[in-house]
């Protein structure tokens, strides 16, 4: 513990390197259009590629051609650089990471990008201070507000930076980047209990290679003793609450949680960071509490991303939590919760309902359709041998997640207190963890 270190305050463009475009926003309006996309070649940074959970994702890349980025080159962006968002979500921010085979990306309209002075600043403490809530909130505070709320080039580089010296940066970051670390290792054992359920479920129930399958008998392409009937036979569905905007506020602890949209993380399952609170009114059937399995309905990307990905709920504390209209409840009635969910995420139900959902602006599917279709059920026995397997997996998969959570909420309030020098790192040897080292050698 030490008493309140004053750094020095600097603007963000002190910090850039001495070189023409260090900081730039993506091309001009017809220079890049969606035409311009193509399957492979120099990849997009687009507000996609910056999640609230990761430095950057690889998932969901646009590309365009070399020859298309060899005329754009003052919008290149290049491992190691910081891509900010101009437009949309402000605050949004990510860092392009070394470990990938691409050596350019090009920003798009919506993102401005940084090359850092390495001698004056840790592009990775940069990252984690633009992360904090509170230069968030000083970002949006200087924003333009005609139209959509947003910053420009100016904007950008007259923001103030607390500002230490490289060598307390580096173990700021180092400190962050080792929550970081356990973080990611977390959520890749959590991948990888996922892809253990997915493969019992398909082995079993998707290729018929279940205990016993030698000797089964089949009739119309399913074992004997199998059930085939509408799926509202098997589980019903609750729909969800219709709100407004003046219901919804920041979580705290005396509030309910709202499920919405943003509850369902791109990879499939739930997401807890963002979580709102909803004030308004709700009937009981409407509240959700651990395990209990919800589907989303609406899909606001007009690309089916969304509509028909299911989630496990976890636990989100005695009172459980409300659902929002966008998602519906899937209640079972003669099937466990745990069969539900396997069946929802990974026989292709959900790929295949989501062909269903029909709008002009913003898709909707509607709920009835769910529980109409017809699906096929194995026998009773089966499933709770199946249960069984899969609920431990559940149960592990539910403890890494707490651990992750409490992981977040300790780099989240350690953050601000070593940045602003209230806990000092001056004097402490730390060891640089594994993704800072191969940042540096990369």
């Amino acid at each position: 513990m030490s008493s309140l270190i004053k750094w020095p305050v600097i603007r963000l463009q002190e910090l850039a390197i001495n070189k023409k475009n260090a900081i730039v926003g993506g091309p001009f309006g017809s220079n890049l259009v969606s035409a311009d996309y193509v399957s492979e070649g120099v990849p997009v940074v687009r507000g996609v590629n910056l999640p609230k959970d990761a430095r950057f994702s690889l998932e969901n890349l646009a590309f365009v051609t070399e020859s298309k980025a060899d005329s754009l080159k003052p919008n290149l962006a290049a491992p190691g650089d910081i891509v900010f968002t101009q437009r949309g979500t402000l605050g949004q921010v990510g860092i392009i990471p070394s470990d990938t085979k691409y050596r350019r990306f090009l920003i798009s309209q919506s993102q401005m990008k940084m090359t850092v002075d390495p001698e004056k600043a840790n592009p990775l403490y940069l990252y984690y201070y633009f992360r904090m809530p509170s230069t968030v909130t000083y970002i949006e505070n200087h924003a333009l507000q005609s139209g959509v709320p947003h910053i420009n080039l100016g904007i950008l580089r007259k923001l103030e930076i607390i500002c230490p010296p490289i060598n307390i940066q580096n173990k700021i970051s180092a400190t962050i980047s080792a929550y970081d670390d356990l973080i990611e290792n977390n959520k890749r054992r959590i991948s990888l209990l996922e892809k253990m359920a997915e493969e019992i479920y398909r082995e079993w129930f998707v290729r018929f290679r279940f205990s016993g399958y030698q000797t089964a008998e089949f009739e119309k392409g399913i074992p004997k003793g199998w059930e085939r009937g509408k799926a509202d036979q098997f589980f019903e569905h609750v729909k969800g609450k219709s709100y407004t905007s003046d219901e919804i506020s920041e979580l705290d602890e005396n509030s309910m949680p709202f499920v919405t949209l943003k509850s369902f993380n791109r990879g499939g399952g739930y997401r807890g960071d963002g979580l709102k609170s909803y004030a308004g009114k709700f009937s009981d059937k409407q509240i959700v509490f651990e395990g209990d399995v919800v589907m989303a309905v609406t899909d606001m990307t007009q690309n089916r991303e969304v509509v028909g990905r299911v989630a496990r709920i976890p636990d989100l504390g005695e009172k459980g939590a409300v659902i929002s209209l966008d998602v519906i409840k899937l209640v079972p009635k003669t099937i466990s919760a745990t069969y539900l969910y396997s069946y929802m995420k990974y026989s292709g139900f959900g790929d295949f309902i989501k062909s269903f959902a029909n709008g002009a602006n913003v898709l909707h599917l509607k709920p009835d359709l769910v529980t109409q279709q017809v699906i096929v059920v194995p026998p009773e026995e089966l499933r709770n041998k199946f249960d069984a397997f899969v609920t431990l997996i559940h149960e592990q998969v539910g403890v890494l997640t707490k651990e992750i959570e409490n992981l977040e909420k300790t780099k989240e309030s350690l953050l601000p207190r070593l940045i602003s020098g209230k806990l000092s790192v001056a004097d402490l040897d730390i060891q640089f963890p594994p993704s800072m080292v191969d940042d540096e050698a990369a």
